[in-house]
């Protein structure tokens, strides 16, 4: 582990200024060549607490704008068209790249740095995603990812994917086919006996046997 200074608010780890511990691979491929903190050395300590007031202001003012940008862009729909199996299954995935393309076309301009992709889009269907405006400014934007224009309207008003649609009605429509086939069963009234028929005795089958009565018992006693 190595420390380095924050200087930005970055996500489960710290805000800016903080002194932090993080794998050197993590400071080596992302913090430090993005330019979102220094390495926690005496001389940078120095340098960050005198450029301390600058870099907050600085910082205030990419908050601010961010939260401008925010209002005109929450909640937004991007639409990203892709060739799909009939199961609705890509060929391939749905890319940070592609969504601000996506995006571009829609007339709005997001860096795909700034594309949170938490679950890898592979299927089509609508997919929320979180978009980073700034360290401390964040936006949902909906993916609407289909095979056809069309079919990208027809999810929007539907709000679900086709596919998941199609697998609803035909599970609700299996429910009924077996309810109908339960109400069409005929069951006894309650009270009534179904009708049995005894089982007919089996050919040559033996009888029990009967027990001797008592009298003649007594009888044999008083003749010995």
């Amino acid at each position: 582990m190595i420390e380095v200074i924050l200087l930005e608010r970055i996500e489960r780890l710290g805000t800016m200024g903080q002194t932090v511990k993080v794998r050197p691979g993590f400071a080596r491929n992302f913090l430090l060549p993005q330019r979102k903190a220094l390495r926690a050395t005496k001389s940078n300590l120095e340098l960050f607490e005198k450029q301390r007031a600058e870099l907050e202001a600085k910082n205030a003012t990419k908050r601010s704008e961010a939260e401008t940008l925010a209002k005109t862009m929450d909640g937004m729909k991007v639409v990203v068209i892709r060739q799909a199996s009939e199961m609705g299954m890509l060929y391939g995935s749905v890319t940070a790249r592609d969504i601000a393309e996506a995006a571009k076309e829609a007339g709005k301009t997001i860096d795909r740095l700034m594309i949170q992709i938490d679950t890898p889009i592979k299927t089509i269907g609508l997919f929320p995603i979180k978009v980073k405006l700034h360290p401390e400014v964040a936006i949902k934007v909906t993916v609407n990812v289909a095979r056809s224009p069309e079919e990208a309207v027809v999810q929007a008003e539907k709000g679900v994917a086709l596919i998941k649609a199609a697998e609803k009605a035909a599970k609700a429509e299996a429910e009924l086919a077996l309810v109908e086939s339960i109400g069409s069963t005929t069951i006894p009234g309650e009270g009534e006996q179904p009708d049995l028929a005894p089982f007919p005795e089996a050919e040559g089958e033996a009888k029990p046997a009967k027990k001797p009565r008592a009298k003649k018992a007594k009888k044999e006693e008083a003749a010995e």
